[in-house]
Order: structure tokens, then C-alpha cells, then sequence
């Protein structure tokens, strides 16, 4: 297997359910990617090892969800030079704002990119598009994705127009 240049970390077992989109993405993208339990909480020792050796390990970037209190992606984020993406695991009472809020109000100068509740498939693919900087052939496919969503867009307008918005919401339901 190659080296993996995407680490997706996670504060518990549990969060896996909304991880999987971006290991997803990494699949179809064929980026290597590790997949990690690494609590901020209840292991901090191993956070630390983990954020301060990342770079040491060959990831370029790393991809930290966590929920309730969510210290995971901005701890991680002070002790690595690598960019970091934080996911909000919507959690039972809050439904995940309270990881919302934790993860993006990072002070100045300790920065973590941070996608919608529960959205791991966008922090999935903005890790590609940062890998894909320096990478035409994985730029080429970012591209090429881009377009597929576009024609997709106009595949569902050429049918609403076809149809008529009654038989097109009969249709999807």
C-alpha cells in the first residue's frame, strides 16, 4: 500500500458513522489515507504524538472530526505545521452546533478549515484539492468531478422541464 498522505482522525469509535465520507472521497480520489481513534480527551498522550509527527509520517493533511466539546481538530492543529480540516460530528443534544462553534473559533494564528455538521465528504475533497496543487493528474480529476456535478445539474433541469415540476416531485418521492 502506498504512504498514506491523508490522516483521518477521529475522537471516538462513534464518530466513524460520519467519517466515512472522507475516507470515502480519499478511495475514490486514490489517495491514500490512515484512519485513526486519537481522543484529545482521553488520550492526549497520543494526540501529541500524532499531531507533532504527522508531517515525520508523509500525511499532508490532516482531517480531525469530533463532537461535543471538539477540542480534537484545533489541538491537533497547535501542534502540526500541516493543514488541518475539522468536522463537527452532530452530537445527541446540540445536533452538533456546540462542535461547530468549538472548532471554528480558533485564535489567530493556529488556523483549522472547517466544513459543515456532519459534512465529511466536503473535508474529504478539500484535502484532495489541497494535495492537488501540486499535482496536475489529481487536479485534472478535481476537475473532471466538477464538470460531472454540473451535468448533473443540468440532467435534473432538462427533466423538470420535460416533466413539469408536479411529475418531476412525483418522481423523486
Amino acid at each position: 500500500m502506498n504512504q498514506p498522505t491523508v490522516g483521518i482522525i477521529m475522537g471516538s469509535d462513534s464518530d466513524l458513522p460520519t467519517m466515512k465520507d472522507a475516507i470515502a472521497v480519499c478511495e475514490e480520489f486514490n489517495i491514500p489515507c490512515s484512519v485513526a481513534i486519537v481522543s484529545a480527551h482521553r488520550t492526549p498522550e497520543r494526540m501529541v504524538e500524532y499531531a507533532q509527527n504527522a508531517h515525520q509520517r508523509g500525511l499532508k493533511v490532516i482531517i480531525a472530526g469530533a463532537g461535543g466539546a471538539a477540542h480534537l481538530p484545533g489541538m491537533v492543529a497547535s501542534l502540526t505545521p500541516l493543514p488541518v480540516i475539522g468536522v463537527p460530528v452532530p452530537s445527541r443534544h446540540l445536533q452538533g452546533l456546540d462542535s461547530l462553534y468549538s472548532i471554528v473559533q480558533m485564535p489567530a494564528g493556529i488556523p483549522v478549515a472547517t466544513v459543515a455538521i456532519g459534512n465529511s465528504k466536503n473535508a474529504g475533497l478539500l484535502a484532495v484539492q489541497i494535495l492537488a496543487v501540486y499535482q496536475p493528474e489529481l487536479l485534472e480529476r478535481v476537475q473532471q468531478y466538477r464538470r460531472s456535478l454540473s451535468e448533473s445539474v443540468m440532467e435534473k433541469q432538462h427533466q423538470l422541464e420535460e416533466l413539469g415540476y408536479h411529475n418531476y416531485l412525483n418522481l423523486k418521492q
